[in-house]
């Protein structure tokens, strides 16, 4: 069945995204585009500090109301930064669809900012950059994009000590003025619901106040580091390169080539590195696409005396790939690929989070061309973009 999707672009700018669907559940979230791609090295963090805040309590609500009528109408609730948005949504039966509206809009309009709550919320942060930096895992996967860009990119999106101990409450109030205003907003909707209600809502709510976004110069390179930690037993490696941006046909490429590499278990490194050689557990893969900086990584826990070995069995599986990749093996993880799209549609939450990326990526109607996007993929698209010139690495070992 063809998808019943609505987009509509309000006078003030601001996007509504609808994907009508007959369960009494709704998704709904609201999207700022902004992220770590719009802040300034000495401001690195301020975007995800902003999430927090906006979580602490408006003139009308605390932070307790914010999540007792979301929480107490049986929906849950959260958000998350990236590097190119920054978004606040919630989930919860389709009748109570107004009050999520209510409540969600209210946060990215009116939030207090309050000094004492600001304080709490900086120490907040700390443990969750010293959680990040304890966790191996999640440490390397940060690390890796300080060795592929340049600039504020290469900067932890969560921020640094000394990045957040510097924000002030005057900074984080300016940078939330200048865009958390309709013409950088995207209301989306997944679920059970009336698109001229959700349209009328939100010409009702929002004005016509214009805001400015600027997006920091990015400059790509590629090294190799290591790095040794006490009081760790195994060796954390990442392998990344830049593969074509959202937009670039081409980066359907990239993705296949990824998936093929460490999508699963079925993947050529998952059967190298663990089924055939047994030299680690963890064998996974990902790709980061946008507008602006794309790579796929492929991420290992290992032995440490392994790191090398491991190293070049992955260059050496992209030269086999290079050379000698199938119309069989390329059919197959098409396959794949559009297997898990039709999955990731199942859930409405996870269907708006796809559609809001789209959109901030150029066009969230692209979302539903996937198949045929892949299917365009050719033999020789994988094969070219296989052929690894440069790449960055890097890797956590125990002293």
């Amino acid at each position: 069945m063809e998808p019943k999707f609505y987009k509509k672009v309000l006078k003030n700018g601001m996007i509504i995204l609808f994907e009508k669907r007959d369960l009494p559940v709704v998704s709904v979230a609201f999207a700022v585009r902004q992220g770590g791609i719009n802040e300034s090295e000495k401001e690195k963090g301020i975007s995800h500090f902003m999430e927090h805040m906006l979580y602490k309590g408006t003139p009308t609500r605390n932070t307790k109301q914010i999540a007792d009528e979301i929480e107490g109408h049986g929906g849950a609730m959260n958000g998350f930064t990236d590097e190119t948005v920054t978004a606040y949504w919630c989930k919860m039966p389709s009748k109570h669809l107004n009050l999520a509206l209510t409540v969600l809009s209210d946060m990215v309009k009116n939030p207090l900012f309050d000094k004492k709550e600001l304080e709490k919320e900086r120490k907040v942060i700390f443990e969750e950059i010293k959680m990040r930096k304890d966790n191996p895992k999640i440490y390397v996967c940060d690390k890796i994009q300080s060795y592929l860009y340049g600039g504020s990119l290469g900067k932890n999106l969560i921020g640094t000590h000394e990045t957040m101990n510097s924000i002030s409450k005057e900074q984080l109030f300016q940078k939330f003025k200048e865009a958390y205003q309709p013409n950088n907003l995207i209301l989306g909707i997944v679920g059970d619901a009336d698109f001229d209600t959700i349209v009328k809502f939100a010409e009702k709510n929002f004005g016509a106040t214009q805001g400015k976004i600027t997006k920091q110069k990015i400059s790509t390179k590629n090294e190799s580091k290591s790095e040794k930690r006490k009081g760790i037993d195994q060796a954390n490696l990442i392998f990344a390169h830049h593969v074509p941006l959202a937009g670039d046909k081409k980066s359907y490429a990239a993705m296949i080539l990824g998936t093929l590499m460490a999508g699963g278990m079925s993947s050529r490194l998952f059967s190298e590195i663990r089924e055939k050689r047994n030299l680690a557990y963890a064998v996974t893969g990902d790709s980061d696409i946008n507008q602006d900086f794309s790579y796929n990584v492929i991420y290992v826990g290992t032995t440490a005396e392994n790191v090398d070995k491991i190293k070049k069995l992955i260059l050496e599986e992209f030269k086999k790939v290079a050379e000698g990749l199938t119309e069989k093996e390329l059919n197959q993880t098409k396959e794949q690929l559009v297997g898990n799209y039709n999955i990731s549609m199942e859930d409405s939450q996870t269907q708006l989070l796809n559609l809001l990326i789209n959109e901030i990526n150029g066009d969230a109607k692209e979302f539903y061309d996937f198949v045929k996007n892949i299917s365009d993929v050719k033999l020789s698209d994988v094969k070219d973009l296989a052929k690894i010139k440069d790449y960055s690495f890097f890797a956590l070992l125990p002293e």
